[in-house]
């Protein structure tokens, strides 16, 4: 039995120790179960990526694990270099995604689902899914890049949910932010009667930009007396009313006010409380979930490739799903969840009595 120096990970970094040596009877050494155990666990790994997700920079790593007069000194090869800080946090991130990317969909019982876009770059956007179940917990589901958030990056963000477990046939609530690429995609996926919420607050800032300062105040206390209302019928012509006052003044955003009317009454139709009404008529889940991706980026200067904006992408995408809270009408989902089954029982009646279409 002898001692040997190694290094074990320690606040970040590699600190060495004496390490005693054991031998078997035969000559051979033999492994001691607490030293495996310790150099398995990928501490310096999880304290890089811990620390990039709160925007310490590499450069910046080896001060925050190490007090230049501290008692454990910084040697060289302590593992706390900028490019050492960089490798690891680049290895772990990569596994994370792979496995998150692939974990099974099949048992959240998803009532909601958000998609959104974020821009990275000119020729970059990422599409990103939020779904809500039926407790109200938020989960984050997925992401893929594309040159634009046109159908075909939607369709392949939808294509790896559905092989991940989530079933095309249950009946969900869609929310987006209006882009016709995804309503198409949706659409084609899941049916063509899937209910989609626009969100509103994204329509009533297109109106109101586009409108003289001077309008501002009485278009926006319209739009939310419409939306406030509990008859989908009476809002649909609140908001026709409000269209048609706006004629004159602005015949434009007069016809983007009507402009997938449907689709921004889909929780009024569905007959949801207020309360939970106003917690699915946006998408400020996936708008939160985002603001945190820019937080945790904002220290990257260039992004070499596709890739490397992934795993930023996940990293930040995970780190913001440990601050998710229930949604706040969590308590009605329950109406949601029967008012989903009634709509999609409608519209498998009314396929089953349309008459066949005739050859041409």
């Amino acid at each position: 039995m002898g001692s040997d120096q190694g290094k074990l990970g320690f606040h970040g970094g590699k600190i060495e120790l004496q390490r005693p040596r054991v031998r078997a009877r035969d000559g051979g050494e033999v492994a001691l179960p607490s030293w495996e155990a310790a150099m398995a666990e990928d501490w310096l790994g999880k304290w890089a990526l811990n620390l990039m997700l709160i925007n310490v920079s590499t450069r910046k790593f080896g001060r925050a694990m190490r007090l230049p007069e501290g008692d454990v000194p910084a040697a060289n090869g302590a593992g706390l270099s900028k490019s050492a800080a960089s490798r690891r946090f680049v290895a772990l991130s990569v596994d994370r995604m792979k496995e998150w990317m692939a974990s099974d969909l099949s048992q959240l019982d998803l009532l909601v689902i958000q998609i959104d876009g974020i821009h990275i770059a000119e020729d970059l956007v990422l599409l990103a899914a939020v779904g809500v179940n039926g407790a109200g917990d938020k989960h984050p589901l997925g992401v893929i890049e594309g040159a634009t958030e046109n159908a075909t990056v939607v369709q392949a963000l939808l294509d790896n949910l559905i092989e991940r477990g989530l079933d095309p046939k249950v009946c969900r609530l869609f929310i987006i932010d209006g882009a016709k690429a995804l309503t198409k995609a949706i659409r084609k996926t899941f049916g063509r009667h899937t209910p989609i919420q626009r969100c509103q607050v994204h329509k009533a800032r297109n109106i109101l930009e586009r409108l003289p300062k001077p309008l501002h105040a009485s278009v926006r206390k319209a739009l939310r007396q419409a939306w406030e209302l509990d008859d989908a019928d009476q809002a649909e012509r609140l908001i026709k009313n409000l269209a048609r006052r706006l004629e004159q003044q602005a015949p434009g955003v007069a016809a983007s006010i009507l402009e997938g009317l449907d689709e921004i009454l889909t929780v009024i139709r569905l007959g949801l409380p207020a309360e939970l009404r106003r917690s699915l008529a946006c998408t400020n889940i996936i708008e939160n979930m985002m603001g945190t991706v820019r937080r945790v980026c904002r220290n990257v200067k260039r992004w070499r490739d596709a890739s490397m904006v992934l795993r930023w992408t996940s990293a930040a995408m995970l780190e913001a799903a440990k601050g998710f809270r229930r949604l706040k009408a969590h308590k009605q989902l329950s109406a949601l969840r029967t008012a989903l089954a009634a709509h999609q029982a409608k519209h498998v009646a009314n396929s089953a009595v349309e008459p066949p279409a005739r050859a041409a």
